[in-house]
């Protein structure tokens, strides 16, 4: 197997959540719509947070690697949402939904042919594709762990 053939299936096991890493769908599923937007006692945050957070911040990165006049959220603010709990239900299945979205997109661009994961991205200090992939892998991991915990903390895993 040649090592950029290897290399994209590495990237993708891990962001996929293989290996030691949950995947996404694990961490959500069975959520009770009426734990969404509690705060365990010493947390710092919701699970309504953490998923939003997760997609304001996988988006930002997506969008980094493609759009050169792309303009990130103020941080930390921006890449928290302003609410503990989400709306309805509906408000909790969109932000699901485009986290789904954006990492498919971060996935496509692993497995795309064209995508050159070691040439520099206009507009920035000579960061890669392949950077960006790792930040947004790693980022995923350490707050989907951080949902794990605390719905263990909620009682609401298994």
């Amino acid at each position: 197997m040649g090592s950029d053939k290897a290399l994209r299936e590495h990237l993708l096991y891990l962001l996929q959540g293989d290996g030691a890493h949950l995947d996404f769908e694990a961490s959500v599923k069975d959520l009770p719509a009426s734990l969404r937007g509690k705060r365990p006692k010493g947390a710092a945050h919701s699970p309504w947070e953490v998923l939003e957070h997760l997609r304001i911040t996988q988006r930002d990165i997506l969008e980094s690697t493609h759009n050169a006049n792309h303009v990130s959220p103020d941080f930390p603010a921006g890449h928290w949402p302003s609410a503990q709990a989400p709306a309805d239900e509906k408000a909790w299945n969109k932000s699901a939904y485009a986290f789904r979205i954006d990492l498919k997109a971060l996935t496509n661009l692993v497995t795309s042919a064209s995508t050159d994961l070691f040439a520099p991205i206009p507009n920035t200090d000579g960061q890669t594709i392949l950077r960006k992939v790792f930040l947004a892998a790693d980022h995923n991991a350490y707050h989907l762990g951080e949902l794990v915990l605390l719905r263990r903390m909620l009682g609401a895993w298994q």
